[in-house]
């Protein structure tokens, strides 16, 4: 529904966007709104990025990439910028139960959305008293409401942003957060009583392609976008959301360029001029760049010094994806559902130090058939999943590919106590060299550089480029990082850059 009408600022210079993932989309749509006119380049032939979908043969379809939803009010505020109903664009459910669990040693816990029945489950199933449930949520609660104003919606590289209010409340809040400590560190004198809740809990380090024995106790703040705030499955599915803005973008006059991949970013005397692609040069005079950032200089700016530093941060982990037709349904399966290794720090030592996948991996398994039956054929159920591995350096993928496939059967087909392998109607197999070449992403690692450290949030490439005038950047690899609600809101940074600009 459009409300009223929004007056155009005729002054807005054109804006170039290389890349149609979801940060590039809504930055695209977020200046449209403001009165730019937009083009987007984009190397492939539609939308969506790592979010993008696709079929297999039988009739199931597939979220390709991301498969988690917090925070859709992010979506919902680009419609209400644009001063139209989101309804009318895009509609979600909240999830409950949000998770099931499945331990190594045969535990099965079930994450309630709201956190007190959550605990009680806890308590029921692990033993742990429900109080020390909600009161560790709780504490993530006002970790989040103290800091996430400063250092999630606001860029970290702008002076400005340490004189606000919300600067000095996240100030205040740093003594309870825990700064040198590790996620695994603060789940472990929270829930030391029974590793497999800490277990439970360090998972949500993977969220940012992470470590939670390296990570900072920060991120323990994760679990509240879940209980406290919600997680939420849109109708249709995790690309409805890419569908959505990319219909708002266009009625805003937003202009794509599909199969026209951007080769060079034209530069002269210290600012962006322009694009160069295989088909034609564009004057610009400001760029967004939704490509990793690596890629972004290597490729389109090489005779540009690089910010070194920042390039050489530790890359975040992969995945490696099996989609599968599965020729039966599985009622004590879910949405999301994890199966747990029985030695998480093992699995993921494996990973950040020893680069390659552990002989016991734990597994996710995202079936939207649940909630969209036409996904999968009557009967029958689409699952998606996922190991998180290391990004691509060289390693043997054929190999590593086959021994973890067998890994994650054998895992499977004993928590389930059914034969899962010869259930496989149609398969489809995504390696980290396989997303590294389909989406740009420096060695496939999905959030850019880890947060393995206390300073990472201030060590990711910032919105904006300190050297060039007129170049930004957004997307999982900058400020303030990877996955859905972190992408948007560096659409959102770079929209307020360019428009105040």
């Amino acid at each position: 529904m459009f409300r009223k009408k929004i007056k155009i600022a005729p002054s807005r210079q054109p804006v170039a966007v290389i890349g149609a993932g979801i940060a590039g989309l809504a930055t695209a749509a977020r200046l449209a709104v403001a009165g730019h006119p937009v083009t987007v380049f984009e190397a492939g032939a539609t939308f969506g990025g790592k979010m993008h979908q696709f079929a297999l043969p039988g009739g199931y379809r597939f979220d390709a990439g991301p498969s988690l939803f917090t925070l859709p009010q992010l979506v919902d505020d680009i419609f209400r910028l644009a001063q139209r109903e989101p309804a009318d664009y895009f509609r979600y459910e909240r999830l409950d139960p949000i998770t099931r669990y499945f331990f190594a040693d045969g535990t099965q816990l079930t994450a309630w959305a709201e956190a007190t029945k959550f605990a009680t489950e806890v308590e029921e199933k692990l033993g742990t008293p429900a109080a020390a449930v909600t009161q560790f949520l709780a504490r993530a609660g006002r970790a989040y409401d103290a800091t996430a104003g400063t250092f999630l919606h606001k860029s970290l590289h702008k002076a400005g942003t340490y004189f606000s209010p919300e600067t000095l409340k996240a100030v205040a809040a740093l003594p309870q957060l825990g700064l040198l400590g590790t996620m695994h560190q603060r789940h472990e004198k929270a829930f030391g009583n029974d590793p497999r809740l800490v277990q439970l809990f360090d998972r949500y380090a993977t969220y940012n392609g992470s470590d939670p024995y390296q990570a900072p106790a920060t991120l323990s703040m994760i679990p509240h976008l879940e209980h406290g705030i919600g997680a939420f499955y849109p109708e249709g599915g995790i690309y409805a959301i890419a569908e959505s803005l990319n219909r708002l973008a266009t009625e805003f006059g937003v202009k794509f360029r599909y199969n026209e991949a951007v080769e060079e970013i034209i530069v002269a005397d210290g600012r962006v001029t322009g694009l160069r692609t295989a088909q034609d040069v564009y004057d610009f005079g400001r760029v967004v760049s939704n490509m990793d950032v690596v890629p972004t200089y290597r490729r389109l700016l090489p005779r540009e010094p690089a910010p070194e530093r920042t390039l050489s941060q530790p890359r975040s982990s992969s995945a490696l994806i099996f989609y599968w037709g599965i020729s039966r349904e599985f009622p004590e399966l879910d949405l999301h559902n994890i199966f747990f290794s029985a030695d998480y720090q093992r699995e993921l030592k494996s990973i950040f130090q020893q680069k390659t996948v552990a002989d016991d991996v734990t597994v996710y398994v995202n079936i939207t058939s649940k909630k969209t039956p036409t996904d999968a054929p009557p009967g029958h159920e689409n699952w998606f999943v996922m190991v998180n591995v290391p990004h691509d350096q060289g390693q043997d993928w054929p190999a590593l590919t086959q021994q973890t496939r067998a890994a994650v059967l054998r895992k499977l087909s004993q928590a389930l106590g059914t034969d899962i392998r010869p259930l496989i109607a149609t398969e489809k197999i995504w390696t980290p060299p396989g997303i590294a070449a389909d989406t740009s992403s420096f060695g496939g690692a999905l959030y850019g550089s880890s947060s393995n450290n206390a300073l990472a949030a201030f060590l990711r490439h910032p919105n904006f480029s300190g050297r060039l005038e007129g170049l930004y950047f957004c997307g999982g690899s900058v400020h303030p990082g990877g996955g859905i609600p972190l992408c948007l809101l560096s659409a959102k940074i770079v929209s307020s850059l360019i428009n105040e600009g």
